[in-house]
């Protein structure tokens, strides 16, 4: 019986395939929106905590300052190469601490010039920030105690000085101070805030002090916590002791700030959680337009079959089944609608996708979802033409013009 009303329903579907079509338009619009709008916005929350994830293993960044951002210092008193020393030696929970200094500059090799970040740090640097080596070496400690001419470049400064070729072992000049390159950081791509993270040269923070940059200020503290450490009880315990080295009066406020890059990409990606489904929300309204273009149409339908239907009555058919061939008519005409909707969405997200740079973040529960709202959507709006279809008086229907 029901495949017999089902057969129906795609005979009358496809007798009026234009119609047809314009009418589930908006169901089409409203899923492909909907699934297109949670997909987009999930992989750009995959792309944010993967570009978090890149700055450190388990990362706070310690800055002089009460918050952060350009002035955020407010002439607070800077870091000192000691301050790394002894969060490293006295804070439990710590894997590694490493400070660093940056500033900007032209760096100069093989006839080429770009000008580049260019930072002071440690081999400690490199593990609290994530970074492995495309080629070459580390810094060995001589070479960090010592404060030797030597470096390490980012991809986009290998690219740019170099082309294709290796520069290590080959000689760059960093403001004008000749450096050794002994080697490439593996590349990492955009950051969490839009820089390029591969436009960087290292050096050892001695060397930058003493050769580049003539003080010795450190502007930053990277804290990498060992796994499984409790993240509020070590950035307690960095709090006093940098309150006690920078003697700070009990009444006195911090004159530095605690970021955790854990709680940063928590709420980065909470925010676009909610922006995602603020958008899903408002594409989900089309859904609501495409039915109530589904139940016009279809009451539409009933007045022109008003003699069919008084037939089928007239012969023996129950109101049931008039209403139930109404209803199915509806929730195909829906779940067609959605069926398009959903391929539409999916091609439409694989181009999104690649066009904003973000992992491509398949749903399979938003798309069962939306799916199965297109044919809820088909029985609610459906229901009240099928009922209307199914009480119709079979002799004044007979005599329907």
């Amino acid at each position: 019986m029901w495949l017999n009303t089902l057969w129906l329903a795609l005979r009358s579907i496809r007798r009026n395939l234009l119609r047809s079509f314009l009418t589930v338009l908006g169901v089409v619009i409203g899923v492909a929106a909907v699934v297109t709008m949670v997909t987009v916005g999930n992989g750009a929350t995959r792309a944010i905590q993967q570009q978090i994830a890149s700055l450190g293993v388990n990362l706070l960044q310690v800055r002089p300052g009460q918050r952060l951002g350009p002035g955020g210092s407010g002439g607070a008193p800077w870091f000192k190469l000691s301050d790394a020393a002894v969060l490293a030696s006295q804070v439990p929970g710590v894997w590694a601490v490493a400070a660093e200094t940056r500033t900007g500059g032209t760096v100069v090799a093989n006839g080429r010039n770009w000008s580049s970040s260019i930072v002071g740090g440690s081999d400690d640097w490199l593990l609290t920030n994530n970074w492995t080596l495309a080629e070459g070496r580390p810094f060995t400690e001589d070479e960090l105690r010592v404060g030797a001419a030597v470096c390490l470049v980012g991809e986009t400064v290998r690219r740019e000085l170099y082309g294709t070729a290796s520069p290590v072992g080959d000689t760059v000049r960093v403001r004008q101070v000749p450096c050794e390159v002994v080697g490439v950081l593996a590349p990492k791509g955009q950051g969490a805030f839009g820089q390029d993270l591969d436009d960087i040269v290292l050096m050892p923070i001695n060397t930058l002090h003493r050769r580049v940059v003539g003080h010795t200020r450190v502007y930053t503290l990277h804290v990498s916590m060992q796994d499984g450490a409790d993240a509020d009880a070590v950035k307690a315990a960095l709090r006093q002791i940098l309150r006690e080295r920078r003697s700070l009066a009990e009444e006195e406020e911090d004159n530095f700030n605690i970021l955790d890059t854990q709680q940063l990409a928590e709420t980065m990606a909470g925010t676009t959680r909610i922006m995602t489904l603020l958008l899903g929300a408002v594409a989900a309204v089309s859904l609501l337009v495409g039915g109530i273009g589904i139940m016009n149409i279809m009451l539409v339908s009933v007045t022109e079959r008003t003699r069919e239907i008084g037939l089928r009555l007239a012969i023996g058919a129950r109101e049931r089944d008039v209403m139930g061939q109404f209803l199915v008519e509806a929730v195909v005409l829906a779940a067609l609608g959605g069926l398009v909707g959903l391929l539409l969405a999916l091609g439409a997200s694989v181009a999104i996708s690649r066009l904003m740079q973000v992992p491509f973040a398949f749903d399979p529960t938003i798309n069962a979802v939306a799916f199965a709202f297109s044919a809820a959507i088909g029985v609610l709006f459906g229901y009240v033409p099928a009922r209307r279809a199914a009480r119709l008086d079979p002799i004044e229907a007979l005599r329907h013009e």
